[in-house]
């Protein structure tokens, strides 16, 4: 049921269109304030990461479709791959690759600016959303108790709104502007991992990969990782990741030296085995944060952050996205059950925790397993990382296992679902190996005898 009030919705990236898209059932009126101009599906300027592979993992592709019935359709009209996950996939994961077998999971295998451009146009078709794009948001308009606007063009000008909804990414000044009016600002959680990558396009070819559409080599003992998707224009997008500061070239013939150096050669294969259509072309991401608004005592009415300026995950973990659809459907949840509105940005802030502590603890842990990661490492984590390099090892052998482990990898199954005692058996059973099961032949980590060390990413398989 819709009300008379108007919402303002700060960035036109995925959070925000799928946060405006909810927004719209609820409101009059909602506005979204970008400040790039979109040029059809090419890379935004304010997406620095938009040239690099991307994952939309099922749980989120799922909230896509009923966002925007008929997406996926869209997205494989326009020259998108879909594909069942471990069956037209190959993931590589602690040194060997997964357990081919059905998982009930789907991948939508894109490129990010592809994702982005269908999801914009599907939001513009909506009546009582308005895109407004080249707009500079400076700061918010209000106090300590409630944000009514926001201020643009070096604060001359003043943009009223009932609610305000920062999805301004991972370079959200959220901190700034909420002290600027005198509010709390929260506390952060950081991890600093210094991941780097670089990403080259090719030309894809019949027959390469044995037909799958993509494969992922997790990062290993060395720090060192890659995806090679198949996207839209036939093409392939290689996207080569390091950790700590062990960043991969741009130099095209050092890229391909550095594809060389992961536990398979899926993706070095693919590099000299194809045309490439562009130079590489580097990203660099320092750290995970996590700004805690659940934890706030108190809250400026009328004010809600989403997406990467609510948590900005290390991207090798392809959650980014998803988190954000989920964040949309607490929103949506928050506002069918009503209740007064000044209580709404409590409510859905704590409605966000459970999603996003989630993925947190996953990724988390994950980064804590490699040793060149300061953090805490309590005995929880500890163990934690043992099973789950037990988990890996066992759905190299064990189908039913790997079905388990990409299913909560997708945020379908929660993690809980590893220590079910008929699963936790088969793990036990078949996963105390020091040593991964052989891979395939022909692949490098067959002759590999230094087990993978960070495996537990789940890297995309793409958007």
């Amino acid at each position: 049921m819709r009300t008379g009030r108007h919402a303002v919705v700060l960035g036109a990236g995925i959070a925000g269109l799928l946060i405006a898209r909810v927004l719209s059932e609820s409101f009059a009126r909602v506005t979204i304030l970008e400040r790039d101009r979109a040029d059809g599906a090419r890379v935004r300027r304010g997406v620095p990461q938009g040239r690099h592979l991307h994952g939309l993992l099922d749980s989120g592709r799922a909230v896509f479709e009923e966002l925007f019935p008929g997406c996926t359709g869209e997205l494989l009209r326009r020259g998108a791959t879909a594909a069942e996950v471990l069956v037209n996939t190959r993931w590589y994961v602690g040194g060997a690759r997964l357990a081919a077998t059905p998982t009930g999971l789907t991948s939508v295998i894109a490129s990010r600016p592809l994702l982005e451009d269908v999801l914009r146009e599907r939001t513009r078709m909506i009546a009582n959303i308005a895109v407004r794009e080249g707009i500079t948001v400076h700061g918010l308009v209000g106090g300590a108790d409630r944000v009514t606007g926001v201020t643009l063009d070096g604060a001359a000008e003043t943009f009223a709104a009932d609610l305000v909804v920062d999805a301004t990414g991972r370079g959200s000044r959220i901190e700034y502007w909420l002290s600027d009016i005198g509010a709390p600002v929260p506390e952060s959680e950081r991890l600093e991992v210094d991941l780097g990558y670089a990403t080259r396009l090719f030309g894809h070819r019949a027959g390469q990969l044995g037909g799958d559409a993509s494969v992922i080599i997790s990062t290993g003992a060395n720090g060192r990782g890659g995806g090679a998707v198949r996207i839209e224009g036939d093409r392939w997008l290689v996207t080569l990741a390091g950790m700590l500061g062990d960043h991969p070239p741009t130099d095209p013939a050092e890229f391909r030296e550095y594809a060389a150096t992961l536990s398979a050669p899926d993706i070095h294969d693919i590099i000299t085995d194809s045309e490439p259509v562009d130079d590489p072309v580097p990203y660099r991401f320092r750290s995970s944060v996590r700004r805690r608004f659940d934890r706030l005592t108190a809250m400026p009415a009328g004010l809600l952050v989403v997406g990467d300026a609510l948590c900005a995950f290390n991207p090798l973990y392809a959650q980014g996205m998803t988190v954000a659809a989920l964040q949309a459907m607490a929103l949506r949840e928050c506002l069918y059950a009503g209740g007064m509105p000044d209580e709404l940005a409590v409510r859905f802030h704590t409605a966000c925790a459970e999603p996003v502590s989630a993925a947190w603890r996953l990724t988390a842990t994950s980064d804590l397993s490699n040793p060149g990661v300061t953090g805490t490492r309590d005995l929880r984590t500890r163990l934690t990382n043992r099973y789950v390099a037990q988990t890996h090892r066992a759905a190299q052998r064990d189908p039913v296992v790997a079905r388990s482990f990409m299913r909560v990898a997708h945020l379908v199954e929660p993690p809980a679902v590893l220590a079910h005692p008929l699963i936790a058996a088969r793990i036990l059973l078949r996963g105390n190996s020091t040593a991964s099961s052989r891979p395939p032949r022909g692949s490098a980590a067959a002759e590999s005898t230094t087990p993978a060390q960070s495996g537990a990413s789940v890297w995309p398989h793409h958007t």
